[in-house]
């Protein structure tokens, strides 16, 4: 075992490229280790919910979002020194390609970024299924490229013979002190269903089988002792920030009458087949501000939790759903009767959808939803995405007017609204490749609704004003005779 200090191995798995393998390579090893008795923490680069949610599965434990342009490198050291106080070693899984982050000659929230502020080891993942001596010079370029971040190290993926593994080897050998580690077969095992928004969630498919089968594999293919080695090999630049205390309070910070769940305001937080794009941090900076969270279907369930104070619509699939979820009037009801009775409700994407009058999935089909925003969402075959900056125009129990936060879009619909609509939640600034800045959302009573990710670390005051918020509509509530 390893003493589990912010210096305990670290391995960052990246890539030339989205889909050449990272996920089935970083669920695999995170598996293996886990089956060898290491406690291991998984990270996940970028603005990402779905990966994760595999990378979770494989490890046995949440997996954490470290993002570089979202929060600050402060934040995102102390998150995963953090994180690593209870770990023997990190698997952390990259973004798009090494290099790729916010722009073409800006690398900030990049793997690289991310490889740099840690000191990790980068292991490439490379396709290799239509490529043989070619790996050597991917592999040169990408080294040389930053002599700031270490390739250490390179799997090959969908190899399609030994005899092709080892014209692999041979030609990174012959030119280059890169350690080649292994290479995995071209399986269909080994492929992870997709849709429009990239791969499914875990709690979607039998991911058990899946995970089990990229160890499997992994196992057999991999050098995994060698990679626990390189992982050990780190600069000893990674100290916990003082902040980090914090940036992630605990339950002994919370004054007395907050210590005892029963007495803490009752934030309810959508979580199922339709609702599922939630980072752990912000939840677990809710409870440490003195939430008491409950977790309720959209899907299966009628009403809000008992006590209910506040609700977190968090994004996810809801097109897949809409039907189920316009089945169940009694939710999609007592949703709108909240937020006339102006509970405080935050939306991100698709509990914005949901918030709509309707709903208007791939097939053309209308779904009547919550009714709460005017209008209704389209799907689209456009993807918006990118990050974002976003400005508070006025006062309100989460913002105050002139506050800026950054987030990120990653959506296939759109919303449809009168020109007249509801006052918007943000202001959008320009970032890079946006060009000027834009109105974006919605507020109505004390709903706050918008196609915008927040990442709570990158302004943990959040959480603070959301239990505030919680506990004031409580108390108010109980007066009054709310639900």
């Amino acid at each position: 075992m390893f003493d589990g200090s912010p210096l305990s191995p670290a391995l960052l798995i990246a890539a030339p490229s989205s889909g050449s393998g990272k996920t089935t390579v970083t669920a695999g090893l995170i598996a293996a280790l886990v089956a060898r008795g290491l406690r291991v923490a998984p990270f996940k680069v970028g603005p990402d919910y779905i990966d994760p949610s595999l990378l979770a599965q494989a490890a046995g434990r949440p997996c954490h979002n470290l993002d570089a342009w979202m929060l600050d490198e402060e934040a995102l050291r102390a998150l995963f020194a953090r994180r690593m106080r209870d770990a023997d070693i990190a698997v952390i899984e990259g973004v798009m390609g090494l290099f790729d982050g916010i722009a073409g000659d800006d690398d900030t929230g990049s793997a690289a970024h991310i490889a740099r502020l840690l000191g990790a080891p980068v292991i490439l993942v490379l396709d290799a299924q239509a490529m043989a001596r070619t790996v050597a010079a991917i592999v040169h370029g990408l080294s040389a490229f930053d002599p700031r971040v270490n390739v250490a190290g390179v799997i090959f993926n969908r190899v399609g013979s030994p005899t092709h593994a080892a014209m692999l080897r041979e030609a990174v050998e012959q030119h280059l002190a890169v350690r080649v580690l292994g290479s995995l077969p071209r399986h269909a095992q080994l492929a992870l269903p997709e849709r429009h928004l990239g791969l499914i969630p875990a709690a979607e498919h039998n991911a058990a089988t899946w995970v089990a089968a990229a160890r499997e594999a992994v196992e057999a293919g991999v050098d995994v002792d060698g990679l626990v080695a390189l992982a050990r090999v780190r600069p000893p630049q990674l100290a916990l920030p003082a902040s980090a205390e914090a940036m992630h309070p605990s339950p002994a910070d919370l004054p007395p009458e907050d210590r005892t769940p029963s007495q803490r305001p009752v934030i309810a937080v959508a979580r199922d087949e339709a609702f599922s794009f939630l980072y752990p941090d912000n939840l677990e900076l809710l409870e440490a501000a003195g939430a008491a969270l409950a977790c309720f279907s959209p899907l299966h369930d009628e009403r809000l939790p008992d006590r209910t104070g506040a609700v977190i619509l968090c994004g996810g699939f809801p097109e897949l759903y809409a039907a189920q979820l316009a089945g169940n009037a009694a939710m999609r009801a007592a949703i709108a009767q909240a937020a006339a009775n102006s509970m405080p409700i935050y939306a991100e994407c698709g509990g914005l959808m949901y918030l709509c009058e309707a709903l208007v999935d791939q097939a053309g089909a209308i779904h009547p939803m919550c009714g709460v925003l005017p209008g209704r969402s389209v799907m689209t075959a456009r993807l918006t995405l990118g990050y974002r900056l976003a400005r508070a125009p006025r006062d309100n129990w989460l913002w105050r007017r002139g506050e800026t936060i950054r987030g990120h879009e990653f959506h296939y619909s759109t919303w449809q609204k009168p020109d007249q609509g509801p006052e918007p939640a943000y202001t959008l600034l320009p970032v890079r490749y946006q060009k000027e800045a834009q109105p974006d959302g919605a507020q109505v009573h004390n709903v706050i609704a918008s196609y915008l990710h927040l990442h709570f670390l990158s302004k943990p005051e959040l959480a603070a004003r959301f239990v505030q918020a919680a506990r004031r509509w409580s108390s108010a509530g109980q007066s009054e005779g709310h639900p």
